[in-house]
């Protein structure tokens, strides 16, 4: 059995994304790290290159700006990676996940159970999204709780939309859960790093005037998020360094939970019985 890991990356350094620990943390469990670069000029390809891995691999692209609509270019990139992996399973991973090492041989385990079951065509992971600080993780329903980031290497499986989670001829994978959770970083910076990546995270889904509009270009507020709970767990190691050299301060009080009586409602279902209410699910669960 081969593993390839694939993730794309673009602007990584200057957006402050966790994305040489996101690559770090997969790399134990792959045999090649395919790795597509967009063109940028601030030391993300340095980076990488750094590591002197023999796993990775590097693809060059050169991003469209002329998709601006729905996370497109998002999807594009990651099927350019996924093109070139050459395993049995490709390991999907953004720049701003990252596995905890203790969840890696429950991976690796998943993928060699389920190698020889074609109907099987992915692995479907839990998430733990991190908000404001490393202390605290997002519980409403604004954030999704499972994702498919192990795929057959199968040329009818695509990205979907805006790379979330894949397809396979158009239709959802059928797909077995592992025990092990992807930690989410991408909401978790500098508030100044963060209304910056916003900027231009949302340039691949808006243009210029909707941003000009609908997003303060002076500050970035995290306590607009109206539920959070502290995180119990540890960190994977990869992080330590970045999560020692935090330099901003994050405070929040989660028995303030600003919800409608609808939301709480359904928050409440959810905490009792694991039972989200209406849950949209990007894979058939088998």
């Amino acid at each position: 059995m081969k593993i390839s890991g694939f993730t794309f990356i673009r602007n990584g350094v200057e957006l402050d994304y966790p994305f040489m620990e996101s690559i770090t943390s997969v790399l134990p469990a792959v045999d090649e790290m395919v790795i597509v670069v967009g063109d940028c000029s601030d030391g993300t390809k340095e980076k990488i290159l750094a590591l002197q891995d023999p796993k990775i691999r590097i693809i060059n692209t050169v991003w469209d700006e002329s998709l601006r609509k729905g996370g497109e270019i998002l999807a594009q990139q990651t099927n350019i990676a996924l093109d070139h992996i050459t395993g049995d399973w490709g390991f999907y991973i953004q720049g701003d996940e990252v596995i905890h090492e203790k969840y890696l041989e429950n991976v690796r385990s998943a993928m060699q159970k389920w190698q020889n079951h074609p109907e099987v065509e992915g692995l479907l992971f839990k998430y733990q999204h991190f908000y404001g600080s490393y202390e605290y993780i997002g519980t409403s329903r604004k954030w999704y709780r499972q994702e498919i980031r192990i795929v057959r290497n199968d040329p009818s499986i695509r990205s979907y939309k805006d790379a979330q989670g894949f397809r396979k001829n158009g239709k959802k994978l059928q797909v077995k859960a592992v025990d092990a959770y992807i930690y989410h970083y991408g909401w978790v910076r500098d508030p100044k790093a963060q209304l910056k990546k916003s900027v231009s995270f949302n340039k691949y889904w808006h243009d210029d005037k909707w941003i000009e509009e609908n997003i303060d270009a002076t500050s970035f507020d995290y306590n607009l998020l109206e539920s959070l709970e502290r995180f119990e767990g540890t960190h994977p190691a990869v992080m330590k360094d970045r999560i020692v050299s935090k330099n901003w301060k994050f405070t929040y009080d989660p028995s303030k939970k600003r919800m409608s009586f609808k939301e709480k409602l359904s928050f409440w279902i959810e905490k009792n019985t694991g039972w989200r209410p209406g849950e949209y699910k990007n894979y058939t669960l088998r």
